[in-house]
């Protein structure tokens, strides 16, 4: 897989806990050359990813600082995406450093829709 195969509009939700609950939705733009990826979650500003590793079937993302979606008034001071495709779909993980020290790790599940 090269970085050109996973270019497209990626519709993502990210799942947290032992039932994998759904925390948030975001669409996930990829460029070809990895070049101005970003997330935009409903109501905010798209969020600059920079591709730190591409190989295999495997995508490496990180972006960050920004204000979190799921903790009003706290800030992701980092976020580290690994994403696994296959045709159509991407699997992975996700895991987020808060400001105050705080870590979220789960899942990550896409579909192309563009």
């Amino acid at each position: 897989m090269k970085l050109p195969d996973v270019a497209g509009v990626w519709v993502t939700k990210s799942m947290v806990g032992p039932k994998d609950s759904v925390v948030n939705r975001s669409q996930v733009v990829a460029t070809a050359d990895g070049q101005g990826w970003t997330m935009k979650f409903a109501g905010r500003a798209a969020i600059p990813l920079r591709v730190v590793a591409a190989g295999g079937d495997s995508v490496v993302v990180e972006a960050g600082p920004f204000p979190s979606v799921l903790r009003p008034g706290q800030t992701v001071s980092s976020l580290r995406i690994v994403s696994h495709y296959k045709g159509g779909a991407s699997t992975g993980t996700f895991e987020a450093h808060y400001g105050n020290g705080e870590v979220l790790r789960g899942k990550t599940t896409g579909m192309r829709s563009k």
